[in-house]
């Protein structure tokens, strides 16, 4: 053991020590140099990576803006400029409008329909910008809205409602995240034109109730009631891209001022019933029975501005003022409504009344005739809801107030339609 001792304590042997120690040392420390460099060069390859992923991201982005995710609005700002220019008629009255509405769609499209349909259907949209169309299939809802595109040369667009929709994205459509792209819908691409021209728009939601109306239509008939036609704007995109069309003001588009909406309304198991909320501010046209045929000729086309129409409505209502017995007549039924059924007409009814009575004369009517139409469509509709017992109990008794008040033979609608509910509740 001694000897052991001696020999590894030599001085050549401790040499020999240092010098491997010395050697470890230098190999560990060239290691963490080679790490270190190779560490280095990892991190900057990956920093150069991220750069390059993020100016391709950027290079994306700036491809995609400027290709429009608009395509279909952006060809129409590209074709505007070379669309002929608009023509109208001037010099037509709206008793002259309705006879040669219904002269064009019986002798161009075999549709027949009975005078006072027309008259119902001209007054009532120049009161709103929402009209219902219902009664039973078959007898030419859908075929008066298209006639009329038709008649006034610019074809309404036919929206069939589906089951399924419940907001403002299933009529204007949506954005693509993947593509980039905005779908957009037949009635987008005719809102977008119809903000730039003067013609009268016509929009046919077939089947309006097969969907909850209130639901899927909501901002428009929200819209619609802001004076300012100016400061109806739907939001299609929550943001703007350079691309986006002209027209289109951070991503909203203009609720067009020339654009009716008409609705086409079945009443069956499959549907769904229309809410108050709509009722009140829509016009209302009944088909309940198809009209005899009649020989027409002398067709023609009229093609009548909107803005046009809005004037003849206006002077319509300016130059005939509702009867004064007619309105005494009508405060001595709201008076009786109250009193038995605890129903009124309220103040947006009441304007209604008041203009749809003028217009509907001026068009050819009697005044008579249309306050029987709009107080069985906007009034005793209410009587639905009514106790049903109740209402059955009492409806002689309305009927018979009818007649003390209007007169046996008039108000023959308001008292066909009593006697309906009356049996049918």
């Amino acid at each position: 053991m001694p000897k052991f001792w001696e020999t590894i304590t030599h001085p050549a042997f401790i040499i020999i020590y240092v010098v491997i120690i010395i050697a470890i040392v230098v190999f560990v420390v060239i290691s963490m140099m080679i790490n270190e460099k190779r560490f280095s060069a990892a991190a900057k390859r990956l920093n150069r990576t991220a750069r390059e992923l993020e100016e391709e991201h950027i290079e994306e982005q700036s491809e995609a803006n400027a290709v429009s995710r608009f395509s279909m609005l952006k060809l129409y700002d590209e074709k505007r400029g070379s669309l002929p220019q608009e023509t109208f008629e001037e010099n037509i009255t709206l008793s002259q409008f309705c006879e040669e509405f219904r002269i064009f769609a019986a002798a161009r499209l075999g549709l027949y329909y009975d005078i006072s349909v027309i008259r119902e259907f001209i007054a009532g949209l120049a009161v709103s910008r929402i009209l219902i169309l219902q009664g039973m299939s078959g007898t030419g809802k859908t075929s008066l809205a298209y006639a009329f595109g038709e008649f006034l040369e610019n074809p309404s667009v036919i929206i069939p409602v589906q089951p399924m929709w419940k907001e403002r994205t299933d009529l204007l459509g949506y954005f693509n995240e993947f593509t980039k792209h905005f779908n957009e819908t037949l009635l987008l691409q005719k809102m977008y034109e119809a903000n730039s021209r003067e013609d009268i728009y016509i929009t046919i939601l077939d089947e309006l109730n097969i969907a909850r109306v209130e639901y899927y239509f909501a901002e428009f008939l929200s819209l619609l009631e802001i004076p300012d036609p100016e400061a109806r704007y739907l939001e299609v995109v929550s943001d703007q891209w350079e691309s986006d069309p002209e027209a289109l003001k951070e991503g909203r588009i203009k609720l067009p001022e020339n654009m009716w909406f008409i609705g086409t309304a079945n009443n069956d198991d499959s549907t769904f019933a229309i809410s108050d909320k709509v009722y009140d501010r829509a016009m209302v046209l009944n088909l309940d029975r198809k009209s005899a045929p009649f020989q027409a000729s002398g067709s023609r086309t009229v093609r009548l501005s909107a803005k046009r129409f809005t004037e003849l409505a206006a002077e319509a209502v300016k130059m005939h003022s509702v009867d004064r017995e007619n309105l005494d007549r009508l405060q001595k039924l709201d008076a009786y409504l109250i009193e038995k059924f605890q129903i009124t007409f309220g103040n947006r009814i009441m304007r209604q009344i008041m203009t749809y009575l003028p217009i509907y004369v001026v068009c050819g009517g009697e005044e008579l005739d249309a306050l029987d139409d709009i107080i069985a469509k906007k009034v005793l509709r209410k009587l639905e809801t009514q106790n049903a017992a109740y209402v059955r109990s009492e409806a002689e008794d309305l009927c018979n107030f009818i007649d003390a008040t209007f007169g046996e033979e008039r108000m023959l609608r308001c008292k066909e339609y009593v006697r309906r509910i009356a049996r049918s509740i």
